[in-house]
């Protein structure tokens, strides 16, 4: 067999579509592999670079592969589609990342390690909580409302339904509604404590990470916040400065025109939806905090503008400072006062 140049994968979770070429891009080998045969397969093969889309279990092959000595490139799957010829299946996506990952102006995911995708799966796992819990809260709401029982807005307020449902005085609520709900509220407890026990292991961990000591100390970044975006993004050097990073997080309108004309839209969304809603959020509680009355950028801005507006905006420039701070390895440093 020729010597293989480079080699696209398309993952599954039993069969594994590759795709290989040689140095002058001619097809060596199309075929399709069973999970264990696969890393038997390209233990047999000589260094190559390999071509995978940036989907699940895409980080523990890139790591297996790499102690066999292959070059590994993950691909954002939007930009591996667009060389997707007619019909799509598993042999044409496969070749479509093989041709892909040689184009010299392709973008790459960076293969995390076990230690950064453990804690970004922690984060995920206290993402999916968050949701469960104000799920919860919504129906309990929305089931109490229907016998007249309201409370005002806001997390703090959802003990005074609770209060209701514990008072074994109160039958505004018929039995068998009332002992589910109040299995309702148990299952909030439990949930509550599952999220304080997450987010004190994601401080211990952070800790001991360099990047996430230096993150914390800017406004805004919060223990969660700064714990994020250093297990999420690997290589801050593949973005050429800190605009493309917050651009590459949605932070950014979207743009369209033809023919010279540009037209800017709301933010463009794209990226990493979860690192997104972080920022905008750290970005709400600085604009709830003192600093916001002091700052002469906000102040201009919230003058003008709308606060979840502004807050987007804080947003960017919260990303591109986090991003020269991954960069340079040090803490926050305030401007001095005016005088």
């Amino acid at each position: 067999m020729k010597k293989v140049s480079m080699v696209g994968v398309d993952l599954a979770k039993g069969v594994f579509q590759v795709h290989a070429v040689d140095e002058q891009g001619v097809v060596i080998v199309r075929k399709a592999l069973r999970r264990s045969k696969f890393v038997a397969w390209f233990a047999q093969l000589p260094p190559c670079l390999v071509g995978m889309e940036a989907c699940a279990t895409a980080h523990y092959w890139a790591r297996e592969l790499t102690k066999l000595g292959h070059p590994v490139r993950l691909i954002p799957p939007a930009y591996a589609k667009a060389y997707v010829r007619r019909n799509k299946n598993d042999a044409a996506d496969a070749a479509a990342i093989c041709e892909a990952v040689g184009r010299p102006s392709m973008r790459f995911v960076a293969v995390k390690t076990e230690q950064q995708q453990a804690m970004a799966g922690l984060h995920r796992v206290r993402d999916l909580l968050m949701k469960q819990h104000t799920m919860l809260i919504n129906q309990m709401r929305g089931l109490m409302a229907e016998f007249g029982i309201v409370a005002p807005k806001g997390v703090p307020h959802v003990g005074e339904l609770v209060s209701v449902l514990a008072d074994p005085d109160d039958q505004r609520i018929p039995a068998p509604l009332r002992d589910a709900l109040r299995a309702t509220a148990e299952l909030l407890r439990t949930i509550d404590r599952k999220l304080e026990g997450i987010d004190r292991q994601l401080v211990a961990l952070g800790r001991d990470d360099p990047t996430y000591r230096h993150l914390v100390t800017a406004p805004g970044y919060g223990p969660i916040v700064a714990s994020a975006m250093s297990a999420m993004v690997v290589e801050p050097a593949s973005f050429r400065n800190a605009r493309d990073f917050a651009a590459s997080l949605g932070l950014v309108p979207r743009q369209d025109g033809t023919g010279g004309k540009l037209k800017l839209g709301p933010i463009s969304k794209r990226g990493n939806r979860y690192l997104r809603r972080l920022l905008v959020n750290g970005a709400m509680a600085v604009l709830r905090g003192k600093r916001a009355k002091h700052d002469p950028w906000l102040v201009k801005l919230l003058a003008s503008k709308p606060r979840k507006l502004v807050a987007v905006a804080l947003a960017n420039k919260m990303a591109r400072i986090g991003w020269a701070l991954m960069m340079r390895q040090e803490d926050f440093r305030r401007r001095p006062a005016a005088a």
